[in-house]
């Protein structure tokens, strides 16, 4: 949906210079907005003892990892490259929670070296841990009312988590290597908007929870209910009641942990960033196509969410041009060569002129972080608006120089296959 509205009013002071002076396209971040997203979501809990680990997956860039950092989040880590970011930005030891899927030792290895608190997502990788970690978890896979998320998988179809009839004999698993400490994960939400649907999800985690503690004699010091809450990216969508949910979330805990206060641990990533991101592009074409199409200096490369969810919404305005302008129906694309580089279909926006500048809206998560270099569109810049209103590059555009900074020049023999003399080649029974 539009950006809040005084985000939307600093921004205006700032993009016309910069679209001039630095160019287009970019995606613009608000440090404040985003500060104080982070300090609401803990000061929302009261006094119960909780950590919101940042899902590092959702943008990625040291600027906003720092502050997030300064402001006492931890970060949720998810591959190799994630820990060094934490490292470089100064977050370390349980700062960070690993949850990673499909995990190799030495991932393993690299998440254990920085004392880094490990969710197993599956009980086969306990045995690639060479040591364990203070803390262990088991991530649950979806199962139950609440698991119906097509893009976490439903019960029975996700590739994350123990299902829950081996939950048990993971964490005795655990505790037979010497286990001491224990914490249980699980996530079967995405993008939800329903306060309802999120704590259904999390009452069947602590009723998980309960039921291991009572089938090994383990208790849990933590319950992580992961991150997947929604933004509303429609206009006239409800905005997720996060106040409501950590009171539910509380609630729930009291009543099954009775004299007991298990930390509760999150990994929200779009909730915390989502809203407080724009993408600032110009119109360079205006064509007619039996259709209105509206093209970009902006693509696909620069924000994918459109083109590979089909659901998905960004709210995508001219700022500039809304007043006196009639209403027009377009299709708002970018110049990949594929169909699907495209950023609205059949959307109403104001009448579009070559040159106009483009909000697309809420691309403060899994926006930039999903960027690619098909058809040598390379990324655009990142640039952060500053608490005291200035406008700092935080990551510059791609230019052709690191499209083909990985190439080889193919002087570097890595294995000689034999020669024809040698061995012959068979396909088909016919000698080649």
């Amino acid at each position: 949906m539009p950006a809040a509205p005084g985000f939307a009013a600093r921004l205006a002071e700032v993009v016309p210079t910069l679209a001039e002076s630095y160019g287009t396209p970019f995606h613009i971040y608000d440090e404040a907005g985003i500060r104080a997203t982070h300090r609401a979501m803990v000061a929302a809990f009261g006094d119960w003892p909780v950590t919101q680990y940042f899902a590092v997956k959702a943008l990625p860039n040291p600027a906003i990892l720092r502050a997030l950092a300064q402001e006492g989040s931890g970060l949720d880590c998810s591959s190799p490259v994630e820990l060094r970011l934490a490292g470089e930005v100064g977050v370390s030891g349980e700062a960070i929670v690993f949850t990673s899927n499909n995990t190799t030792r030495a991932e393993l290895a690299m998440a254990l070296d920085r004392g880094a608190r490990i969710t197993f997502d599956d009980a086969a990788h306990l045995a690639l841990a060479t040591q364990l970690p203070a803390t262990v978890a088991f991530r649950v896979a979806p199962h139950g009312a609440a698991a119906t998320s097509a893009l976490m998988g439903a019960a029975g179809q996700s590739k994350f988590g123990v299902p829950r009839d081996r939950l048990a004999e993971a964490y005795r698993l655990a505790l037979a290597r010497g286990a001491t400490r224990f914490s249980i994960h699980g996530m079967t939400c995405a993008n939800e908007l329903s306060v309802a649907v999120a704590l259904a999800a999390a009452r069947d985690l602590v009723e998980t929870a309960r039921a291991v503690e009572a089938e090994t004699g383990i208790a849990f010091d933590s319950v992580n209910f992961g991150g997947g809450l929604g933004i509303p990216y429609r206009p006239g969508e409800t905005a997720f009641d996060f106040a409501a949910y950590a009171a539910g979330l509380v609630a729930l805990l009291r009543e099954a942990f009775p004299g007991r206060r298990p930390r509760i641990l999150m990994e929200c990533g779009r909730y915390v960033s989502g809203p407080h991101g724009v993408l600032v592009a110009r119109v360079v074409n205006r064509l007619d196509k039996g259709r209105l199409i509206v093209g970009l200096d902006a693509s696909m490369s620069a924000l994918m969410r459109p083109g590979f969810y089909s659901a998905a919404y960004h709210h995508v305005t001219l700022p500039f041009a809304e007043a006196g302008r009639r209403r027009v129906t377009a299709d708002v694309v970018g110049s990949l060569c594929e169909n699907v580089d495209r950023f609205a279909v059949d959307r109403q926006i104001a009448d579009p002129r070559v040159g106009d500048l483009v909000w697309i809206h809420d691309t403060g998560a899994h926006g930039a972080a999903m960027g690619f270099t098909y058809n040598g569109r390379l990324r655009p810049a990142e640039l952060l608006l500053k608490n005291d209103g200035r406008v700092v590059e935080i990551r510059r555009a791609e230019r052709f120089e690191d499209y083909v900074a990985t190439l080889a020049d193919g002087t570097r023999t890595l294995a000689r296959a034999p020669s024809a003399g040698v061995a012959a080649i068979r396909l088909d029974g016919i000698a080649v």
